[in-house]
């Protein structure tokens, strides 16, 4: 049976077009190399507590068996600023160096140092400012309070309402700012081997920017272009109906 000319090249660009529907399809599911068939497990080698930086701010809060003996009613409300110098002034004990320790490191520092004006203080320490911003192809732009000292780059992107579908996600880019240094970390979404990054747990003030991929530009492109048609064939449907008034 003779296939006609117009049906051959009608199930050609059918074929065409299922191809580069499944290309761009392979880059759109996230963890793309995970055992799907199988339960696996993997120990958790990446994560490192987070630490104190110049201009984080801190919550001290010292209870003891004499509470009257310790007073921060001045800094209970807005914290404890880590100055230029990485230290904390604190009553009674004055200047405390916090830089660079993990705030549990930290707490016990201090609770040592007041055994010797209080009865069995103790002393816990959590960071006010804890805060990520994401921007670019997702839902949600925006910047996000963090209220525990831990959050992966999956659970940041799901704050922000997950990447758009028109999203790359084989190159989100991490900003982090630390020990007066700029670092631009491009991650791969659709590796499963970004739950081992050393950068999947972020710090404080890291911006995540997400990259909207060719399909978007043209889409909008598109329809910049068609509107200005649309204005212009108007434009001259006036011109002409004024001119033949």
């Amino acid at each position: 049976m003779m296939i006609k000319p117009s049906t051959f090249l009608a199930l050609c660009a059918c074929m065409l077009i299922f191809g580069a529907c499944s290309n761009k399809y392979q880059k759109i599911p996230y963890f793309q190399n995970v055992n799907r068939s199988a339960e696996t497990r993997k120990q958790i080698e990446n994560f490192t507590a987070l630490t104190i930086q110049k201009s984080d701010i801190l919550s001290v809060n010292v209870s003891s068996l004499n509470p009257k003996a310790y007073s921060d009613s001045s800094a209970r409300d807005l914290g404890y600023l880590v100055d230029q110098d990485g230290q904390i002034q604190l009553p009674l004990i004055g200047n405390v160096k916090v830089e660079g320790l993990t705030t549990s490191v930290a707490a016990e520092q201090i609770r040592k140092r007041l055994t010797e004006y209080l009865r069995e203080p103790a002393v816990n320490i959590r960071m006010l400012n804890f805060k990520i911003s994401i921007l670019g192809d997702v839902l949600k732009p925006d910047v996000f309070k963090i209220p525990s000292e831990r959050v992966t780059v999956t659970e940041a992107l799901s704050m922000a309402g997950d990447l758009n579908i028109t999203a790359r996600r084989n190159n989100i880019l991490l900003i982090r700012e630390i020990d007066g240094k700029r670092e631009f970390i491009p991650l791969d979404l659709t590796s499963g081997r970004i739950f081992e990054s050393p950068y999947y747990y972020l710090k404080n003030n890291d911006v995540i920017y997400v990259q909207p991929d060719k399909t978007k530009y043209a889409t909008v492109d598109n329809s910049y272009r068609s509107l200005s048609l649309i204005l212009s064939a108007l434009s001259i449907v006036a011109i002409v109906l004024t001119n033949t008034l």
